[in-house]
């Protein structure tokens, strides 16, 4: 393999040069720059080449962090190291937040330097090797939820919505719990003329029997007990746009037999009322459950199921479409990545291989619920095959392993060299892990997380100030 390529951008020359023919007398191929607009146009140009970038923070010109961020803009993998001789907090939080692979405070000695290029080379290197879900078109960077696939399952229903849409006859979705019911009704909704009205969505499964009526239809001030005022109920308020009634196959007997008056009559009356309120509603409903069925069972009405009937769609499992799962894992890798503030974490491929083999039986819901357990597990870096595994276990990664991975590969760096320091390498890490682990937990309550670790108030405090841990922050 040719060497890999390393952009320094330091204004001291003398420092660069120094800093060059080291890494050159590592097998590597440096390039340098002395200004930031300089490196900046150097990642322009030669971005794709460029394995690692070392920046000074004080540069003529962009600055060290400016660099950074254009960088982690043109190259999300591309590692940056930042060099600077003012190790503030602020410094190091705006270095990470601008997506800076780690930093070093000068005066620095070359083993350290060398140490930090090869870690951040590594873990590029595993960036590159794993599948990049967030290049690419696909269902990303929209707000709130959104469908997402082109499977042939998928197309089928979409050309189903364009069909249904625009005509105002009730619709029936069905699929399994998980699947998107809600999302395709608001597809409808969405698309059709009623789209500039209300969407109202209620879960029939959701509700008390004994409320449920009143939910619907509301009531007048008196009609029951506790009915101390009068409730608009969801048939009124969804007056002219559209009412999606999910789970109708957990309505009871009693209000299927009002709900079928409703839509025959296409007017309402409130519990405790006489008067009779025309309403203008497009209904859709929703079940996971085989009505036929039901109705021979006398559990559904069969003349409500012809009703709610008049036009059907049917959402596919997961497992009838796993060439969309990279789509979505892509989709809920940029929206809870934005939400967790962290970088959109990279996939492994046999860790997307674990992805498209499980047989999901909670479908989108429970992939989603996946993904962002991973989002947080990786924490803007990889996702591993041990991750997805621990998750759909139903745990998490073992922490014994992860610390059983450092030791092995501190053991690894450490046959390089004569002397080395592992013993207090690795006594250092788990302890800094343990404070963070501890004072997040905790909310940053100094007091509990002394009790938890059986120290003192006063040690506790050196021990964060000693690992840059601040409990303001």
């Amino acid at each position: 393999m040719p060497p890999q390529e390393i952009l320094i951008v330091e204004d001291d020359e003398s420092l660069a040069a120094s800093l060059a023919k080291v890494l050159e007398s590592e097998g590597y191929r440096v390039t340098t720059a002395h200004t930031g607009d300089e490196g900046c146009r150097r990642i322009e140009e030669d971005g794709d080449s460029i394995s690692l970038v070392v920046t000074d923070l004080r540069l003529p010109g962009a600055s060290g962090l400016d660099l950074v961020a254009y960088a982690k803009d043109k190259h999300p993998h591309l590692p940056v190291i930042l060099v600077t001789a003012f190790g503030t907090a602020d410094t190091a939080i705006e270095a990470t937040k601008r997506g800076a692979f780690d930093y070093i405070l000068k005066p620095f000695e070359m083993p350290e330097i060398l140490d930090l290029a090869e870690r951040a080379l590594k873990q590029a290197s595993l960036a590159r090797e794993t599948v990049r879900l967030t290049d690419g078109s696909g269902g990303g960077g929209t707000e709130g939820d959104a469908m997402v696939g082109s499977s042939r399952p998928m197309q089928d229903l979409y050309k189903g919505i364009g069909r249904v849409a625009a005509n105002q006859a009730n619709v029936l979705i069905r699929g399994e719990t998980g699947s998107g019911k809600e999302l395709v009704a608001r597809a409808i909704h969405q698309y059709g003329p009623r789209k500039d009205h209300t969407f109202i969505a209620v879960n029939c499964a959701a509700i008390p029997e004994t409320l449920l009526e009143s939910e619907l239809f509301g009531h007048e001030r008196g009609a029951f007990t506790g009915a101390d005022f009068r409730r608009v109920g969801r048939f009124e308020q969804a007056d002219g746009g559209t009412l999606f009634l999910d789970e109708i196959g957990d309505m009871p007997m009693t209000v299927q037999a009002k709900l079928l008056r409703v839509l025959q009559d296409r007017a309402i009356q409130r519990l405790g009322g006489k008067e009779l309120i025309p309403v203008d509603v497009r209904a859709i409903f929703a079940t996971h459950q085989p009505l036929e069925a039901m109705i021979r069972d006398r559990r559904f009405r069969e003349d409500l199921f012809y009703r709610v009937n008049a036009l059907e769609l049917h959402v596919p499992a997961l497992r009838e479409r796993p060439e969309d799962i990279p789509e979505l894992v892509r989709y809920f890798l940029e929206r809870h990545g934005a939400e967790s503030g962290s970088q959109i974490p990279s996939v492994q491929p046999d860790a997307l291989e674990r992805l498209c083999a499980h047989p999901w039986p909670g479908n989108v819901r429970q992939l989603e619920n996946t993904i962002r357990k991973l989002v947080l597990q990786a924490r803007g870096y990889v996702i591993t095959s041990d991750h997805v595994d621990a998750i759909l276990a139903g745990g998490e990664p073992s922490e014994g392993a992860s610390i059983a991975q450092r030791v092995a590969v501190l053991l690894e760096e450490a046959q390089t060299l004569e002397t080395g320091d592992l013993h207090a390498r690795v006594v250092n890490e788990a302890e800094a892990e343990l404070m963070r682990q501890a004072m997040q937990r905790s909310g940053g309550n100094i007091a509990q997380v002394a009790r938890w670790l059986g120290i003192s108030r006063v040690t506790l405090r050196e021990k964060l100030k000693q690992h840059g841990l601040y409990p303001a922050k």
